[in-house]
């Protein structure tokens, strides 16, 4: 785990000179030779509309619900001809029977890089041993961690296991990613439901039994919904806070609802134990926890999300950790788009729809930021041509932006409406502004992840996160 914290920005001018620079340079030309860029100009603002066009359909998808309890009777005429439109659209939730059978022995493994997480291993497990349901054979802990060195906190696990017999600490040699930790852990589960916490997470009392509704009828993996902790500490994690709500409680919640597929986000997830088993984790891959998601579907397991099942986690604390946390996650995704992109293609476990759907999440996603970049060196050479920007366009360009800036918000608004937590109204306000300009520095961290790639740069940086007076103790209840 490489601890360089340098942002690198002689890295980062380079990957954007060379993608908006230099295309600057030679669109102005182009248009010194009399040529047309308006093709061009349409090509990038039709990636913004389909991306925005998602978002829109995902929103409007998540104001239904797929929680994993029983239907409710109808409380009028009036709900009940609502409820009838919501089964003939496929979207009326979640009319499970109860489980035949009680909620099996479980086991939460939590991963964690002591060194880094020493300061709030102990709240985690604390939290999931006085707050977590115990199904009546049993609930198992097992800590799975590495660390280079002996440290203090150790002491204070062990006494904490000497209390708590459920406890297991696992000190995994040798490891040098969560990946390994998981492995390690999986092997020595003796729950039939095994659940993937990281060490900064909190879930909710009934994560085993909500997560058991599913996983005792047709699915393999259920991912639960992850909220921000510390979302009022600073404009960072303000700002992450509603993204996440925006993710989990929109557009992983449509995706499973409409499509019904999911994706296990690395932590928060609920696997079968043969499954988990089955599937392991990949040490070599960035995004172990999309890696492992896409040998699952590929393999005929089924995943699903269900936004009840709540674990609160704490966002990076400044914008290092942010920047490196993201082009982690940008090249980890890079990595299983280029691995699995044509097997998704070809598998016959993949509805129609569902393939449509991971070729956005992949392929599209990955020829969008370089794509939608482009309007910079569109503007920026036409300024250099005419010496300013023409208010009037084509009615198509105004269309499409003007979708692409209400997207946003229209998302925000609504992710809000569903939220976990009853966040400070500026919050969403500030969101809605920004987010725009949060989707280019987003796509910018993605084009210097892929300059990485292309060199062979793999190097992990720890996120670092910060345990504060405010979140120590808020567990899944903020």
């Amino acid at each position: 785990m490489d601890e360089k914290r340098s942002l690198g920005w002689d890295k980062v001018i380079f990957t954007h000179v060379v993608i908006i620079g230099v295309p600057t340079i030679l669109y102005y030309f182009l248009r010194l030779g009399g040529r047309d860029l308006f093709p061009l100009h349409v090509f990038v603002a039709t990636a913004y509309l389909i991306t925005a066009l998602v978002i829109i359909f995902e929103t409007v998808i998540s104001l239904f619900r797929r929680y994993a309890q029983p239907a409710r009777a109808p409380t009028g005429r009036a709900d009940r001809f609502f409820q009838r439109i919501k089964t003939g659209l496929g979207v009326s939730g979640a009319k499970l029977p109860a489980p035949a059978m009680p909620v099996p022995r479980s086991t939460f493994i939590v991963a964690a890089y002591l060194p880094n997480e020493q300061d709030l291993i102990v709240d985690t497990l604390e939290h999931i041993l006085t707050r977590v349901n115990r199904p009546m054979d049993g609930l198992e802990l097992i800590l799975a961690y590495n660390t280079p060195n002996e440290l203090p906190v150790e002491a204070d696990l062990q006494a904490l296991a000497a209390r708590h017999p459920e406890l297991k600490l696992l000190r995994v040699i040798d490891s040098e990613s969560k990946a390994q930790n998981l492995n390690a852990g999986i092997l020595a589960a003796t729950g039939e439901i095994v659940g993937i916490l990281d060490a900064d997470h909190h879930p909710i009392p009934d994560c085993f039994e909500r997560a058991w509704r599913w996983l005792s009828h047709d699915y393999d993996v259920v991912q639960g919904r992850n909220i921000i902790r510390n979302y009022d500490d600073n404009a960072i994690t303000k700002m992450v806070s509603v993204e996440f709500e925006c993710v989990y409680g929109i557009s992983h919640s449509a995706r499973s609802l409409f499509v019904d597929t999911a994706i296990f986000g690395g932590s928060n997830g609920y696997w079968k134990r043969d499954v988990i088993r089955a599937i392991k984790f990949d040490p070599s891959m960035m995004t172990e926890d999309i890696d492992a998601t896409s040998r699952a579907l590929l393999e005929g397991y089924r995943i699903m999300h269900d936004r009840s099942i709540v674990s609160t986690e704490l966002a990076p604390h400044d914008f290092k950790s942010f920047w490196f946390q993201r082009k982690r996650w940008s090249q980890g995704w890079l990595e299983v788009s280029l691995k699995y992109q044509r097997r998704f293609w070809t598998t016959s476990y993949l509805s129609f729809w569902q393939k449509l759907y991971w070729t956005y999440l992949l392929l599209y996603r990955e020829l969008y930021p370089p794509v939608t970049l482009q309007i910079f060196p569109i503007i920026l050479s036409l300024l250099l041509f005419q010496g300013y920007v023409p208010l009037t366009a084509h009615w198509y360009l105004w269309v499409s932006a003007v979708i692409t800036l209400f997207s946003g918000p229209f998302q925000t608004v609504v992710a809000m409406r569903n939220a976990y937590v009853h966040y400070p109204l500026g919050y969403s306000i500030i969101y809605a502004v920004l987010v725009f300009f949060y989707a280019i520095l987003k796509n910018m961290i993605s084009i210097v992840a892929l300059y990485d790639h292309i060199l062979g740069r793999t190097d992990w940086v720890v996120t670092r996160r910060r345990m504060t007076a405010s979140t120590r103790g808020k567990g899944a209840h903020p």
